[in-house]
């Protein structure tokens, strides 16, 4: 999903810029989820977000794709002084493709949506990059859960829009593809800003620059673990391991409380 409408590239509005959240709340049914959230999101860095189930990292990434429709407050801002809306690529956790399409129809879709022609080369490309060249003509009926996910993922790659907000794009993988299409989305999304919401711990340290842990009622943000070195990492890597670890003890004692 993209937003459809894109503001104008100039000198005046660069395509790197840090996105600042202050005092976000979402509430429903009187309950916060969270409320006086702040956090920045580093221009052309990458940010992952973890946390236990339900905890709010899925509702925190619509927010900041405005699709929230809780009763929402806060203020989103850019660096370069321009609003968010219309620079954005979002890749919920479904698919969202479109039944009726095929999958190079539905990696194409926001240029349709726009009156714009399609990149067929960029679309082909980025096809054969997620594996999906031989399926290209079939529909979403035709593939599998993996298949699906894989083809929501070419088509956000495909929007190339300097915010990327991604809630677990990597979740229906089985192993390999999974740590080859990080690979990809690492190379890919390289100087844009990009927030990943997952689940696991080595694939947040594998490709974020900033991990930050959600957790508690409402839920507030830990201070971020910074990983050394370019994305994607060796998740062999002794320093990774600790910082897993780390993790790992985080969420552990996150779910602990909750369980009292």
């Amino acid at each position: 999903m993209t937003d459809t409408k894109q503001p104008t590239r100039s000198a005046s509005n660069p395509t790197q810029f840090d996105i600042h959240l202050r005092g976000a709340r979402v509430a429903f049914g009187g309950a916060d989820i969270f409320h006086d959230l702040d956090l920045t999101l580093q221009a052309g860095s990458f940010t992952c977000l973890l946390g236990p189930s339900g905890v709010g990292k899925s509702t925190l990434l619509r927010y900041l794709a405005g699709l929230e429709q809780g009763d929402v407050s806060g203020n989103i801002t850019c660096s370069d002084g321009f609003p968010l809306a219309g620079r954005v690529a979002y890749m919920a956790q479904q698919d969202l493709l479109l039944p009726w399409r095929s999958v190079r129809e539905n990696v194409e879709l926001g240029a349709v949506l726009r009156g714009e022609r399609p990149d067929h080369d960029r679309s082909e490309r980025l096809i054969a990059d997620v594996g999906l060249t031989d399926a290209a003509h079939l529909r979403p009926a035709k593939l599998s859960g993996g298949m699906k996910q894989r083809a929501a993922l070419a088509r956000t790659l495909m929007e190339d829009r300097p915010i990327v907000l991604m809630d677990e794009p990597f979740s229906a993988l089985d192993p390999i593809n999974r740590l080859r299409l990080q690979e990809l989305a690492a190379k890919v999304l390289r100087g844009k800003t990009v927030l990943l919401v997952t689940h696991d711990p080595l694939e947040a340290l594998r490709l974020g620059d900033h991990v930050h842990v959600l957790s508690g009622t409402p839920a507030s943000l830990r201070n971020a673990v910074t990983p050394t070195g370019q994305s994607p990492r060796n998740i062999a890597d002794p320093a990774i391991l600790a910082q897993q670890a780390e993790l790992l003890r985080q969420l552990g004692a996150d779910m602990a409380e909750a369980a009292i």
